[in-house]
């Protein structure tokens, strides 16, 4: 890390950092100029909090030159992490995106639910996602069958061959998730529920994890660090809006921006939900165009037999008919994206 001390600071409040430092183990290169002193050391940052450090007297700023998610950076591993299913299926690297379509919650219908996948299926698509459980912001909203909606998402993945995606709320559900899943969600209002994290960390199944509302990129990708730092290096991050300053015209913010930092600065694959991003189903195609563009290895998208008269997020839902038809342009625009050179071939 580098530490820069103000340039009124005098020597002893430079001694006082440099031993302080020296004393956890770090190597000290001290370079003194004609306006103000830099002390860069050398060392596990982890033996002191940059915080702590910054509060000394004299300490102008500090700069961390290596984060401190280090085996969900790029510095850790160079090459994109590409998590391959029984299936064949891969997401990651330069893959072609995948889709992840299905209601927001899994409903007594059990019928609409199968006409969801095998609608699906048909639109080329691997994965059927669902949620059991709910985290609904009131108490008296819907809130999941729990198991018996795991056990309607194992039935059409039996009838369909997709795979199961859901979200775990809890690590006392972790056996019975892990038993009907394929792939674990951890929702927007856990990424940093750790305890949560760390058991997820020491399963072995893929996990999606969905960027809280309000964190910043860095802190995302923390989160993740949890999960693999605990043994399951299978994390595929999702970017799924965060708060923005107009409620009015849309649920959240979608960040695409985040798409492209994330793949600098991070191996793991990058998906988008455009359904959460927005809130509005008119907007999850454009959205979602933008998303693949940025280089998101894949999309989550709502789809619900009869979106306005859903139990949750109907509004954010595309019906079956609007699905295949986004289905339709969204394939036709992943067979023009050339992912080895990222761009987009021209029409022909």
């Amino acid at each position: 890390m580098i530490i820069v001390m103000e340039p009124t600071a005098t020597r002893e409040q430079i001694n006082v950092v440099v031993k302080n430092l020296e004393n956890k183990g770090f190597r000290i290169i001290l370079n003194e100029g004609d306006v103000m002193t830099v002390i860069a050391a050398i060392g596990d940052k982890r033996l002191v909090e940059p915080q702590s450090l910054a509060s000394y007297e004299g300490v102008q700023n500090i700069k961390l030159i290596q984060e401190p998610y280090k085996l969900a950076s790029r510095t850790a591993q160079q090459h994109d992490t590409i998590i391959e299913f029984d299936n064949g299926v891969k997401i990651g690297g330069n893959d072609k995106p995948v889709l992840m379509v299905g209601p927001c919650s899994v409903e007594e219908d059990y019928d609409g639910l199968l006409r969801v996948a095998e609608a699906a299926k048909e639109a080329g698509v691997y994965f059927l996602r669902g949620g059991a459980f709910k985290p609904r912001t009131s108490p008296y909203d819907f809130q999941g069958l729990e198991e018996r909606g795991l056990k309607y998402l194992a039935k059409a993945r039996e009838a369909t061959g997709l795979l199961v995606v859901t979200e775990l709320m809890d690590a006392s559900e972790m056996d019975m998730v892990c038993h009907y899943t394929d792939v674990i969600q951890i929702g927007a209002r856990n990424m940093q529920n750790f305890k949560l994290l760390k058991a997820v960390g020491k399963c072995g199944k893929p996990v999606i994890l969905k960027r809280g509302a309000a964190a910043e990129v860095r802190e995302f990708l923390l989160a993740a660090e949890h999960i693999m730092a605990n043994g399951n290096e299978k994390v595929i991050l999702c970017e799924r809006g965060i708060k923005g300053i107009d409620s009015t015209f849309t649920r959240n913010t979608l960040d695409i921006a985040a798409i492209p930092v994330i793949k600098k600065y991070s191996h793991l694959p990058v998906i988008a939900d455009p359904s959460h991003g927005t809130g509005r189903r008119y907007l999850i195609e454009p959205m979602s165009k933008a998303a693949l563009v940025a280089g998101a290895h894949g999309l989550m998208v709502e789809v619900h037999h009869d979106p306005d008269n859903a139990s949750s997020d109907g509004a954010q839902s595309l019906s079956i008919e609007m699905f295949k038809k986004y289905a339709e342009n969204i394939n036709r625009l992943i067979g023009r994206i050339d992912y080895d050179n990222h761009h987009i071939e021209a029409k022909v």
